[in-house]
C-alpha cells in the first residue's frame, strides 16, 4: 500500500501556510511546510495572483493526493473577514483546479484532532504537531496550523472523525496521548 500525500492549507491574504504529510495506514510523516506570501502593499488582484501561483507551485513540486483547508471564522472586523475569505477562495480554486479532492475543517475540528481540545492555543497545536510528526522542533505559526489541518484530515480518513480523542478500544475512548504511546 502506498502513502497518501495530504496538503494542508491555512489561508491568509498576507501569508498562507502550507503543510504536507504522508499517511501510510495510521503512520504520519512530515514532508514539507512553509508559507506563501501574498505581499502587503500590492493591489488585491496581485496579492491573490501571488497566492494562487505559490500554492500551484507547492502542488507541482510535492504532488499531493488530497487537500484540506481550514474554514474561515467570522471575525469582528467584516473587512478582514472578507479579505480572508477571498484568500481562502483563491486557495480552494487553485486546489480544485489542480484536480485535488478538498476537505474543509473548522478551527475547532483541527484543534480537537491534533490536541484533543477545541480551545487549545497555538503553542499547544504546534507542540502536538511536532510530536505527532516526530519533528525536532515546533513548526512556525502558519506552517504549524497548515500541518495541523493535514493531520486533522488524516485522522478523519482513518476513522477518527476529526476527534483527537482517538480510538475506542476495550470499552473506553483513549486520548491521543495514550494512542501515541
Amino acid at each position: 500500500m502506498s502513502a497518501t500525500r495530504i496538503l494542508g492549507i491555512d489561508p491568509g491574504l498576507r501569508v498562507t501556510g502550507f503543510g504536507i504529510i504522508d499517511m501510510h495506514g495510521q503512520q504520519l510523516s512530515y514532508v514539507a511546510s512553509g508559507r506563501v506570501r501574498g505581499g502587503e502593499r500590492l493591489p488585491l488582484p496581485e496579492r491573490i495572483r501571488l497566492l494562487v501561483d505559490g500554492i500551484a507551485e507547492v502542488i507541482r513540486e510535492h504532488r499531493p493526493h488530497a487537500a484540506s483547508v481550514e474554514q474561515v471564522f467570522v471575525n469582528v472586523n467584516p473587512k478582514s473577514t472578507l479579505l480572508l475569505g477571498q484568500a481562502r477562495g483563491a486557495a480552494l480554486a487553485t486546489l480544485v483546479g489542480a484536480g485535488l479532492p478538498v476537505s474543509e475543517y473548522t478551527a475547532l475540528q483541527v484543534k480537537q484532532a491534533v490536541v484533543g481540545a477545541g480551545k487549545a492555543g497555538k503553542q499547544q497545536v504546534a507542540h502536538m504537531v511536532a510530536r505527532l510528526l516526530s519533528l525536532p522542533a515546533e513548526p512556525q505559526g502558519d506552517a504549524a496550523d497548515a500541518l495541523a489541518c493535514a493531520i486533522c484530515h488524516a485522522h478523519s480518513v482513518n476513522g477518527y472523525g476529526g476527534r483527537a480523542t482517538g480510538t475506542r478500544r476495550g470499552g473506553r475512548v483513549r486520548s491521543i496521548e495514550e494512542w501515541l504511546r
